[in-house]
């Protein structure tokens, strides 16, 4: 896992930042009117991520006149905020390929897949995919994963808030009542089964004194007790157990899901003390 990470080959390099205060902020870009107008916006849109595209015909700065540079310093600092966005978002994969392959990837990212939604937390969805993707990064088996694995802390970080599940209400119930309940997964909790140590990976490359990894398949659980999301590696079975609580299995068809050799005395306490689960419901 420590080898040499090739350099993706000829790709174009990420922009450069501008320079803050180039121009006055009153100057802004403007299309034309009517059907021009409409024109124009599809075409400022198609080109902003492609420095191949000339500047749209018909888009002019605050004062009327033609866009030109302008226009190009716009389109490079859209560039600069989602290769930004990227590198913030992935930061275990960046330092896994290195600063000039992960910058040649989110270049070329970016410009095939831009954002559906203005809300940049969200940006990155098919990232991982578009890594394994990647003829010169397919050595590194489980870098999709480690992807996937920050994807999912990113999703629970900006998770809806939710109270955990008390303790007290399920150690109340008989154990058929048990068997009948059914736990609700809180909404920052994410699951992530990989065939590669993901989660020892990922520590790996950014916590020092982590232990190297060792080549195993590795379940996870992440929570958000708090304010940040917290991943917990889960025993073989437990990937299976949550989702079919979350599907709307009762606990004990989760338990037979999850199969005989799934440790729950080592599971369950450590995600009512995460706040996995945030309602019960029994029949």
């Amino acid at each position: 896992m420590s080898g040499r990470v090739p350099v993706l080959g000829a790709l174009p390099p990420s922009p450069a930042a501008t320079p803050p205060g180039c121009f006055p902020p009153e100057e802004t870009l403007r299309a034309g009117t009517g059907d021009i107008a409409s024109a124009t916006e599809t075409a400022l849109r198609a080109g902003l991520l492609d420095a191949v595209v000339p500047v749209p015909e018909g888009l002019t700065d605050g004062a009327g006149r033609p866009a030109g540079r302008r226009y190009s310093v716009y389109r490079n600092n859209v560039a600069v905020a989602l290769h930004e966005a990227l590198e913030a978002g992935f930061p275990a994969v960046a330092r896994l390929i290195g600063p000039e392959n992960f910058s040649r990837a989110a270049g070329i990212y970016l410009r095939t897949e831009p954002p559906a939604t203005p809300l940049m937390m969200q940006y990155g969805a098919g990232f991982p995919a578009f890594l394994e993707s990647i003829e010169a990064l397919r050595p590194i088996g489980y870098l999709g994963d480690v992807a996937r694995l920050e994807l999912a802390m990113r999703q629970s970080y900006h998770a809806a808030d939710a109270p955990a599940l008390d303790p007290v209400l399920l150690a109340g119930l008989d154990e058929d009542a048990l068997l009948r309940a059914r736990l609700r997964l809180a909404p920052a909790t994410r699951v992530l089964r990989s065939a590669w140590p993901v989660l020892s990976v990922y520590r790996y490359t950014l916590e020092p004194g982590s232990p190297k990894p060792t080549a195993r398949a590795e379940e996870v659980v992440i929570t958000r007790p708090g304010l940040d999301p917290q991943p917990h590696l889960l025993p073989p079975g437990g990937a299976d157990f949550l989702a079919a609580l979350d599907a709307g299995a009762a606990f004990g068809a989760a338990l037979e899901r999850a199969g005989t050799d799934f440790d729950l005395g080592a599971t369950l306490p450590l995600l009512l003390q995460q706040g996995a689960f945030t309602d019960l419901l029994t029949e």
